[in-house]
């Protein structure tokens, strides 16, 4: 068996543009920004639609959908909903090709246990963590059978219309403590949450060529992960914060402290970021950057069940865990790409 094959990723080397047809460059790079528009805009454009819906013959409509989602209020709390036909639609296979994305696996996750996966880093659209984890676009469900992923996302993108639909139709789930607990607390075991520890702080950060982590006071995805005796498994997306430029501001600038004082109070974080344009490389817009971006997943780690876990206890795991991280990292930062001089650094 090839290293690659038992690493549960492809050893075959993917295809360079000059080697893909026309029709499937297109296909990868409208693929590509129905994501990013997804992501950015959709929300704001049903939240904008259904409005303006309100004063016309259609209003309706509007009505309708609010009876929905009135009905359909606990679904985020509950573990979300998904389609497979969604998580294996083929949108996601030429998404994956365009960077190329990799997921790769150092270790077994056998399913009889639960798991709470630390992703790293947020970048701008964490299309690493989305594509690897919420879809079928790498093959997950093959690289760990037997698991149930349950992306955690914002609470608050999922009441949004539009928004609600895409991210829950692909096992998306709210990243609050009573989604996370319904989820962990199921009897059937192979449950496996993940988290974007970092969140949207992290797009500050997600400047390329540097690993900086929002990482360091951040615990509780380890007392969740006490609470219900799931191992505990580091992940890292090397690549993420290349596919995009970024405007970064000194820390002590008013540009920044207004980035803060907005993500506080929204809960995302506004961002001057540009990539290349949709029909030249060589212009500006919204369409990622083509650079690889390969999701390595790290060794679980034992985390015994404590319903009520200590500070002590907290500290100690996220110790373990941070070791791991900057393990897993050290030891898969040349194969990706970056020299040996980088450093993963934890704020």
């Amino acid at each position: 068996m090839a290293e690659g094959e038992h690493l549960g990723v492809s050893s075959t080397l993917p295809p360079t543009p000059s080697m893909k047809t026309l029709k499937k460059q297109w296909l990868e790079v409208l693929s590509t920004y129905q994501y990013v528009l997804c992501f950015c805009f959709l929300g704001l454009f049903f939240s904008l639609a259904g409005f303006l819906l309100l004063f016309t013959s259609l209003w309706y409509l509007s009505v309708l959908y609010l009876v929905w989602l009135f009905l359909d209020w606990d679904t985020p709390q509950q573990g979300g909903r998904r389609y497979q036909w969604l998580k294996n639609w083929t949108a996601w296979k030429h998404l994956s090709d365009y960077f190329p994305l990799k997921l790769v696996k150092t270790a077994e996750l056998p399913p009889d246990r639960n798991y709470v996966l630390g992703s790293h880093p947020h970048g701008i659209i964490a299309v690493g963590t989305v594509c690897n984890f919420a879809t079928e676009g790498t093959g997950l469900s093959q690289v760990f059978p037997g698991l149930r992923f349950s992306l955690a996302v914002l609470n608050c993108l999922l009441y949004l219309p539009g928004h609600r639909e895409y991210f829950l139709s692909c096992g998306a789930c709210s990243v609050n403590r009573q989604s996370l607990d319904y989820v962990l607390s199921q009897s059937q075991l192979g449950r496996a949450v993940v988290i974007v520890v970092g969140g949207a702080n992290e797009a500050l950060y997600a400047v390329p060529g540097e690993h900086c982590l929002t990482l360091r006071n951040r615990k509780g995805f380890v007392r969740l992960a006490l609470r219900h005796g799931a191992s505990l498994v580091p992940v890292y997306s090397f690549g993420e914060n290349d596919i995009f430029r970024v405007k970064a501001f000194a820390p002590d600038s008013w540009q920044h402290l207004l980035q803060v004082t907005i993500k506080k109070l929204l809960s995302f974080c506004p961002c001057i970021f540009w990539g290349r344009g949709l029909f030249s490389a060589k212009s500006w817009g919204l369409l990622p950057l083509a650079r690889p971006i390969t999701t390595v997943v790290g060794r679980p780690i034992p985390v015994p069940q404590c319903p009520q876990p200590t500070e002590e206890q907290v500290d100690h795991y996220h110790t373990l865990y941070m070791k791991a991280l900057e393990q897993l990292f050290e030891e898969h930062k040349e194969s990706c790409g970056l020299p040996a001089s980088a450093r993963l650094t934890f704020i």
